[in-house]
């Protein structure tokens, strides 16, 4: 509704048309030109339009807030509905009747009602998930006293359903409860009979498990959770099997005792002192129920009587212990594994002698080294295959190097044509060594990787033999390399002036020395069997003896063939001429 001039008491007399008219004479008394005067209304027209459209900008901007206000309060009241699911409030319908302002006024008791509901029910959330969360820690041991304050419920879904989901799950944990508690006194009960049959003591177990197993402590205030769950179902198990062992020991003793007894012919009265060992020979470990029928005291005073009457029969024993004495010295012996049998007797004589020992746990021990030693030896017995063909192996190729050295070798005697089949052989067997070497260390590395501990021939770490071995080998190759060289000067043409002068020179090619690419040979073992090993040092000392015969007298080189030093130097064999 638009305000006329007259009608705005602001401006009095002071009025538009009033203002223009005074302008007007003002113009007239000046004599303004009418361009200007046109000039100036065209202005004050602008200037109006430009204060009007502000006003109406500033208006819109309004209207454009309380629309988001009422939009916000519609949201969140379609939020609180969808949270609460409560379906008592009509939702507001799309084209709503009614200013903006007086649509604000018709939801903002609504939401009021609505968010009062909602933390109503916040508060219903929070009560029961609290106790949720409570007997939850109570199950896995994971509750913290110290932490107080409401529980955090998420406000996206505060409906009646999901609260009924709530108490029902309260309800089944409520439930759970109640039979862990009830498996927990199970478990206690058990415990308490097992521990008067062992003559243990019940109160420190059930403190050591929880300290809540006390019998002193409320019922409902014992620990149910998983971990004391699982401490009593072990302490039960463990105490069952204890009482199993117990009694499988009590009788083997009460066995062993009538044994002894029917041996030494022991008089009755001195066998009914031992009545409440023997009265359970035969019984199972359920029908076992006498309190203290398995204490320790009770099975140690049946061990002292057995040992008493078993030092009649230790030199019985001393005869079955040395037979599988020798038993594990035959296994260590095959499998080349070095032991100390002296110290072992000795040990033996020693145990069975100072009258401290049990019989059955001294066969016993021996019985599991026998066993023990079998097992090594079978993953020993794969490597040691490879190392008696490797051995094997080095002796044809120290027989083909004396064979080689042989100067007679081709002589028309008797099993020559033998010799010359072997060493062809030979050769032939002396070409596989590398390959033999190479996975020889591989098996022996993989054996020890597994293993954990050093692979010995005899006492000597079989890889240190193997390389060993390769060092000799190479210093062999090295020593052939060098022959060849000295083979190829002596070859070159020679002054025959100087020749004649000075008469034929004899050769500077030598035989090979002493030094031979040897593999084990037998040596004395720890245990009495012959084992193989490289003698590094007899080598070392032939290479230096053959360096020092050089270069102690050159003249005294033997001069050799073109085909036996080929042989020397290559180690192959030449081919034999028709005598």
């Amino acid at each position: 509704m638009a305000v006329t001039d007259a009608e705005n008491p602001l401006l009095g007399e002071n009025t538009c048309g009033s203002l223009l008219n005074k302008l007007q004479e003002i113009w007239d008394e000046v004599g303004e030109s009418d361009a200007e005067r046109d000039k100036l209304l065209l202005q004050i027209d602008q200037e109006c339009l430009d204060v009007y459209k502000r006003k109406v900008e500033e208006a819109a901007k309004s209207r454009a807030q309380l629309l988001q206000v009422l939009s916000d309060a519609k949201l969140e009241l379609s939020s609180l509905l969808s949270a609460l699911g409560d379906k008592s409030f009509a939702e507001i319908p799309e084209n709503t009747s009614g200013t903006i302002k007086e649509q604000l006024a018709a939801i903002a008791p609504i939401l009021e009602q609505l968010w009062q509901q909602k933390e109503e029910r916040i508060k219903e959330f929070s009560d029961v998930q609290s106790q949720i969360q409570k007997i939850c820690g109570e199950i896995t041991a994971d509750l913290n006293p110290d932490q107080t304050g409401p529980f955090v419920v998420d406000e996206s879904d505060l409906s009646l359903k999901k609260l009924d989901e709530y108490h029902s799950q309260l309800q089944e944990l409520q439930k759970e409860k109640s039979e862990r508690l009830h498996k927990v006194l199970e478990f206690v009960s058990t415990v308490h009979d097992l521990c008067a049959v062992l003559g243990m003591d019940f109160f420190s177990i059930m403190t050591e498990v929880h300290p809540s197993l006390n019998d002193s402590t409320d019922v409902h205030s014992k620990s149910i959770s998983n971990g004391t769950l699982a401490r009593l179902a072990k302490t039960v198990s463990t105490l069952k099997e204890d009482k199993k062992q117990r009694l499988y020991k009590l009788q083997g003793l009460a066995s062993q005792l009538i044994d002894l007894w029917n041996l030494m012919d022991t008089p009755e009265e001195e066998r009914r002192l031992f009545d409440h060992v023997t009265c359970n020979i035969s019984a199972s470990v359920d029908e076992v129920s006498i309190p203290g029928a398995l204490a320790l005291d009770l099975i140690e005073q049946a061990e002292v009587e057995v040992e008493r009457l078993d030092q009649l029969k230790a030199s019985r024993m001393k005869e079955i212990a040395f037979k599988k004495q020798t038993e594990l010295e035959e296994i260590f012996a095959h499998a080349h594994m070095e032991i100390d049998p002296e110290a072992a007797r000795e040990k033996i004589l020693s145990q069975i002698d100072s009258g401290k020992f049990e019989p059955a746990e001294l066969l016993a021990d021996m019985d599991k080294q026998i066993a023990n030693a079998k097992e090594e030896a079978l993953s020993r017995k794969e490597i040691l295959d490879k190392v008696e063909k490797w051995m094997s192996a080095c002796e044809e190729e120290s027989w083909l190097e004396d064979y080689n050295r042989d100067e007679n070798r081709y002589n028309a005697s008797r099993g020559a044509h033998l010799n010359l089949k072997r060493a062809e052989k030979a050769r032939i067997l002396v070409n596989k060594i590398p390959a033999m070497v190479d996975t020889l260390v591989a098996k022996t590395r993989a054996w020890e990787e597994v293993h954990g501990v050093s692979f010995t021939y005899d006492g000597v770490p079989l890889l240190a033999m193997l390389d060993e071995y390769a060092i000799l080998r190479q210093e062999r190759e090295e020593e052939k390399r060098r022959m060849k060289d000295q083979k190829k000067y002596s070859e070159q043409p020679q002054n025959t002036e100087q020749e004649s002068s000075l008469g034929s020179r004899p050769s500077p090619v030598r035989p090979l020395g002493n030094k031979k690419v040897l593999g084990p040979r037998p040596t004395g073992g720890a245990n009495g069997t012959p084992n193989r090993r490289l003698s590094l040092n007899a080598h070392q000392n032939g290479s230096r003896s053959t360096v020092k015969d050089g270069k102690r007298d050159n003249n005294t080189r033997h001069s050799m063939s073109k085909e036996d030093a080929a042989s020397h130097v290559s180690g192959t064999e030449p081919v034999p001429t028709s005598p």
